[in-house]
């Protein structure tokens, strides 16, 4: 079976990013995207095929990969076709049989439209809300095209059921516990995200303001034309000297540092499922993550704390963490075993060839 996986575009660096890659090594896939700014620092081993760049201003990227995904065709050249992302299933109305793997409905659109409006001035409110009332519209035009949809977690499960009123089933994504080991337990805690408001990467830094004696590096990037660039900005502006933004590193980077860290922080609001706790666990890394979303799927007291996003709460679980990381070493590498990248290839392989045999059934 030839199957073609399509994603919204490779402009930062995150779980969605690894999943994808991983899921077309394993079903040997080609890949079709849009942007492919990042592509050389993850080293993919599958083709990747780009429909061509997006446009960089906020709100017209994201239009302009949902039209190039919209009325591309490639229909003929494949037996079967996987959506990733926000903006990839915009294809699914010519491309069958298909899969969706949902990292999540679009958040600003559904549960956090109100949030995002908040951070707006009163013209910029005014624009969104019109693109949102239209952009919602054809979103759940393109879902009802989905033949299967599969997702990450069982939060984002419950917002399937809420936003489109589907049926999902839920498959893990992969950590490769082979790739990582534990070199020794460092002088810094890790913080690996995208650089997005609702990851509340200025928690972490008020938090590490508090506790000089501990340092912070932080890893990650965002998308060009994405609503991040402000975000960066400011927190660029006010950091203080124990912290680290290093944006976007190699992937040969990254692994050295989850290597030497002492324990993963993980802010994210709601988070979907989040891969970086189960990343720093296969090193043997405690996590301080905040009692929300996704997190709760995957941290547990053997492997870190999950705790209230409160600045002075956050501050007592690293303190706590700090005393003796190495403790926690045992239960983090068992944990990850348990999202290993074997049990991924086994379920997304029979979901793929579930969804494949049950269109087949029905035309």
């Amino acid at each position: 079976m030839k199957i073609a996986i399509f994603h919204d575009y490779f402009g930062a660096i995150g779980g969605g990013e690894r999943v994808v890659l991983m899921m077309a090594k394993i079903l040997n896939a080609d890949i079709i995207t849009t942007d492919i700014d990042t592509l050389s620092k993850m080293r993919p081993e599958v083709p990747v095929i780009s429909l061509g760049r997006t446009l960089k201003n906020r709100g017209f990227k994201q239009i302009s990969a949902c039209l190039k995904f919209y009325f591309c065709d490639f229909s003929k050249e494949y037996d079967f076709f996987i959506f990733s992302g926000n903006w990839a299933h915009y294809a699914a109305h010519r491309h069958h049989p298909n899969l969706w793997y949902c990292h999540t409905p679009v958040r600003v659109f559904y549960d956090l439209y109100s949030i995002f409006l908040s951070r707006l001035d009163l013209i910029s409110r005014q624009e969104f809300r019109l693109w949102a009332q239209f952009q919602r519209r054809f979103d759940r035009q393109s879902v009802s095209k989905i033949d299967c949809i599969v997702t990450n977690s069982k939060n984002v499960q419950k917002r399937i059921r809420q936003t489109y009123s589907r049926d999902a089933v839920v498959i893990y994504p992969p950590v490769d516990t082979s790739q990582f080991h534990c070199i020794e337990y460092g002088d810094f805690w890790l913080s690996v995200n995208r650089l997005y408001p609702e990851k509340r990467i200025e928690l972490q830094i008020e938090v590490f303001r508090q506790i000089p004696e501990e340092n912070l590096i932080i890893v990650g990037g965002y998308a060009q034309g994405d609503h991040a660039s402000e975000y960066l900005k400011n927190l660029n502006a006010h950091l203080p000297s124990n912290v680290t933004i290093l944006g976007e590193v190699a992937e040969p980077h990254l692994l050295d540092l989850y290597a030497r860290c002492k324990g993963l922080i993980c802010t994210a609001m709601d988070e979907d499922f989040g891969l970086t706790p189960l990343e720093a666990m296969a090193n043997g890394k405690p996590v301080a993550a905040v009692d929300e979303g996704g997190f709760r799927e995957t941290v547990t007291p053997q492997t870190g704390l999950l705790v209230g996003a409160s600045q002075d709460i956050i501050i007592d679980a690293v303190r706590s963490l700090s005393g003796n990381p190495e403790s926690f070493h045992h239960a983090c590498i068992e944990r990850a075993k348990e999202f290993d990248l074997k049990i991924f290839k086994e379920k997304i392989t029979s979901a793929v060839n579930d969804a494949y045999s049950t269109y087949q059934r029905t035309v």
